[in-house]
């Protein structure tokens, strides 16, 4: 019979307790100044390099900060107009906006512990969709994720998860369960499967997300972070 795992186990074990991080490249001092507010991307292919052109900075330390000004933040009192959404997780060292260098109101942020979609982030998304029209829609995972080492952790010891971190453990279960015992890393493939199965659930249950895709007005990719050197890369 499983038996209830104690928080610190299966929190610490997951990688959702606080822990040290290797430190990533970050703009200093010698960073470019932030150019004049850029013209919106033209087409969701411009959108989404314009992200990894933003990641690509972050990585070697030439971040711009862009569209952080004081001034720039009372023009967007009035309104905003995000050019992407991202779909993250709440980990704490994987910001949007700074790890692919953007500013207030660039990106339409979803984030929860292992981005995955249910109802109310679903409509949090068509929002942003309907409202800002948006031309790209990242999902984006990252390595060691705490969310998926959790679940694996979970099936393997068959035990229960405490508390609300069982809803994550179910969430995931499907996609997870399948790779116990057929992957050597199973947390790193698991970070992948959970990745495109959650750009799969935007696409099957949004007719938004899944009409915007057919016209060509919107793109839906899904990546992974990479905590070490902070690099993001595309999810085939």
């Amino acid at each position: 019979m499983s038996h209830l795992l104690s928080r610190r186990s299966l929190l610490a074990a997951g990688g959702l307790t606080a822990a040290g991080a290797a430190g990533l490249a970050t703009a200093g001092p010698a960073a470019a100044a932030a150019p004049a507010t850029e013209a919106p991307p033209a087409n969701p292919d411009a959108a989404l390099r314009r992200l990894l052109d933003g990641n690509r900075r972050f990585v070697a330390g030439r971040a711009r900060h862009p569209h952080q000004s004081p001034r720039h933040l009372r023009e967007l009192a009035s309104g905003q107009h995000p050019f992407a959404i991202t779909l993250g997780c709440a980990d704490s060292r994987v910001p949007p906006e700074l790890l692919f260098d953007q500013g207030l109101g660039d990106l339409f942020d979803n984030r929860v512990a292992g981005n995955i979609v249910d109802d109310l982030l679903l409509g949090s998304i068509e929002f942003a969709i309907e409202e800002f029209h948006p031309l790209v829609l990242v999902v984006l995972g990252h390595e060691r994720c705490g969310a998926v080492s959790a679940t694996v952790n979970a099936l393997q010891g068959g035990e229960s998860a405490p508390g609300h971190i069982g809803a994550i453990v179910e969430a995931l279960r499907p996609i997870i369960e399948p790779l116990i015992g057929t992957e050597t890393d199973v947390v790193e493939a698991g970070v992948r499967a959970n990745v495109h199965a959650q750009v799969q659930q935007l696409l099957a249950t949004s007719e938004i997300v899944a009409e915007k895709v057919q016209t060509g007005t919107l793109k839906v990719v899904g990546a992974r972070y990479d905590l070490d050197d902070g690099r993001v890369t595309l999810v085939d």
